[in-house]
């Protein structure tokens, strides 16, 4: 008979840990077990049943976390970008602005 705590949907919390709470290191380190845990084959039809729901649940808590992580590193990228390209924007202002070409002429032999 299972447990109180495996007899959620999804196997949310088939071991006893909510797995929105879970870093991904956990989800994922987790997740392997419970992949080894099912390629032993040594588990009942409703223990294996029960680890599956876990592991389709641990495995979308890590896409989850690499989803929001490519989000940032997204974000992240755009910011620089812009940032980037202001910059750009402002060296090429101030090289061709009109100081630029008294600057030349100043330099000039």
């Amino acid at each position: 008979m299972a447990s109180e705590s495996q007899n959620t949907p999804n196997g949310a919390k088939a071991r006893g840990v909510d797995v929105s709470t879970l870093s991904y290191e956990q989800a994922r380190d987790e997740l392997i077990k419970v992949v080894s845990d099912l390629e032993q084959g040594s588990s009942s039809l409703e223990e294996s049943l029960t680890l599956w729901e876990r592991g389709e649940a641990l495995a979308r808590r890590c896409e989850e976390w690499l989803i929001g992580a490519k989000a940032r590193l997204d974000a992240a990228r755009s910011a620089a970008q812009s940032s980037g390209s202001q910059s750009d924007s402002n060296q090429t202002n101030a090289a061709t602005g009109p100081d630029a070409a008294n600057s030349a002429q100043d330099s000039a032999p």
